[in-house]
């Protein structure tokens, strides 16, 4: 702020100067500059003097303690239904980090192909991610169809091309019926679903994506080396 204002400043004179200003309208100039660099002096050392901000109190997150309760419902899963282990990702398509976390769950699965499974969870941050709903929407309309975890790669795969026309361009791809899966993503019962699970996400204290939970804990340590250990330490204790 003090650099802008000096600059400022600095241009005022160079601006009265090339006016062919009096001497009396210099010093009248430098006056004033004085005595605003004079109170910028005094707001900084104010501020260097104030204590730092705190951070709100309370959780910003899930609390990684609780053991939260994520019912599969309507969503999609991959892997068998009696895994001792289930993963629950919330996640947003048009979120980089989502993105990233795909190879680790696909790790986590070929891992353990009979004691994981997956379930995927929409959490379109629309405040962020313009396209994200549509991706979410567009997902459960293929869903429909018997194509979501294929509509999912695709999505994933063109973070940066998630606009209705491409979406619409992407159910041609899989060869579905592209007049059913317009209609689905504009019906309500496609929209509950993803209600539904950014409600769940809320219950659960989620704030951000991707949060991933593993049986009904938050994952912490989200690195294939912490995600083995803590599905180890899970099977490890059903016996």
């Amino acid at each position: 702020m003090r650099e802008r204002s000096i600059a400022l400043l600095s241009l005022s004179l160079l601006l009265v100067a090339a006016c062919n200003p009096s001497k009396q309208d210099l010093d009248e100039l430098r006056a004033q500059q004085h005595q605003i660099l004079a109170k910028l002096g005094e707001i900084e050392k104010k501020l260097d003097a104030a204590p730092a901000a705190r951070p709100p109190r309370g959780r910003t997150g899930p609390d990684p303690e609780k053991v939260h309760e994520l019912p599969v419902g309507k969503s999609p899963v991959k892997g068998p239904e009696a895994a001792p282990v289930t993963i629950v990702e919330f996640s947003d398509y048009q979120c980089p980090f989502c993105s990233r976390s795909e190879p680790l769950i696909q790790d986590i699965l070929k891992a353990y192909p009979t004691q994981v499974r997956f379930v995927y969870k929409h959490l379109p941050l629309v405040s962020i991610h313009p396209n994200a709903m549509g991706a979410s929407l567009a997902a459960v309309a293929a869903q429909q169809q018997g194509k979501f975890w294929e509509m999912h790669e695709i999505l994933f795969a063109n973070q940066r091309a998630l606009q209705p026309e491409k979406l619409k361009e992407y159910a041609t791809q899989l060869g579905l019926d592209t007049a059913k899966f317009e209609a689905d993503m504009a019906s309500a019962e496609t929209k509950s679903v993803v209600q539904d699970d950014m409600r769940l996400s809320q219950s659960a204290g989620v704030r951000g994506t991707p949060t991933i939970f593993v049986n009904g804990k938050l994952l912490q340590n989200r690195t294939l080396e912490g995600f083995k250990e803590t599905v180890d330490t899970l099977l490890k204790a059903k016996g």
